[in-house]
């Protein structure tokens, strides 16, 4: 069964109800394992079931939001305690203490924004707070901007689901091409601030090099 289907999701959502979508969310939220799990198309299907009577709106959002919080939670935990053990080669490509300190620095320059952003890209909303862990981002700071960007996901992609089925007929056909959408519109600022820093830096560079 292709999981990213319309039709597949349709019946996933039916079959495992809210309990099932909750579990979805959390491991797609802060799980290792979670990354593959579609979150987006998920969410956008169940506000259009729920348009459809199959589910009810409210509830659907607190239960996904719910589980949004508590798996990002998780995976700054996971992140924080297992961290420290993983990044403990001086010499490694990817888990070397070298890197555990690049993460702590950027997420005490970075980390607010990243959580709330991270949060409508793909893969990466998965790791992000795993992420924050490792680099032992003040929780405190973290549960907020957790907070705002799991309030800011859940609710855009259900209601969005939720009006455009009671709105338009046979919805359900155009799932994929709109979520597509959804994720290049949301993870455009990101794409274009990285650009923007890219771009800052070499000429940072060029001018070094003249002088």
């Amino acid at each position: 069964m292709d999981l990213f289907s319309s039709e597949s999701l349709i019946l996933l959502i039916k079959a495992v109800g809210y309990l099932g979508i909750f579990g979805i969310v959390f491991a797609e939220s802060g799980l290792l394992i979670g990354f593959f799990l579609p979150g987006d198309s998920l969410l956008f299907t169940a506000g259009l079931l729920a348009s459809q009577g199959y589910l009810n709106i409210c509830y659907l959002m607190i239960i996904v939001f719910l589980g949004s919080i508590l798996g990002d939670s998780f995976g700054y935990y996971f992140g924080k305690k297992l961290g420290p053990r993983i990044f403990i080669k001086e010499k490694s490509i990817f888990f070397s203490r070298d890197n555990l300190e690049k993460a702590k620095d950027f997420y005490k320059k970075h980390g607010a924004k990243t959580i709330v952003l991270a949060r409508f890209m793909p893969f990466i909303r998965t790791f992000a707070p795993i992420l924050a862990g490792v680099g032992k981002m003040n929780y405190g700071i973290f549960i907020i901007y957790n907070i705002i960007g799991g309030l800011l996901w859940t609710t855009s992609l259900c209601l969005l689901g939720f009006y455009l089925g009671s709105l338009i007929p046979d919805i359900d056909i155009f799932i994929l091409p709109i979520i597509l959408a959804i994720i290049v519109v949301s993870a455009s600022p990101s794409i274009i601030y990285l650009i923007k820093s890219k771009l800052k830096k070499v000429k940072t560079n060029k001018v070094i090099k003249i002088f």
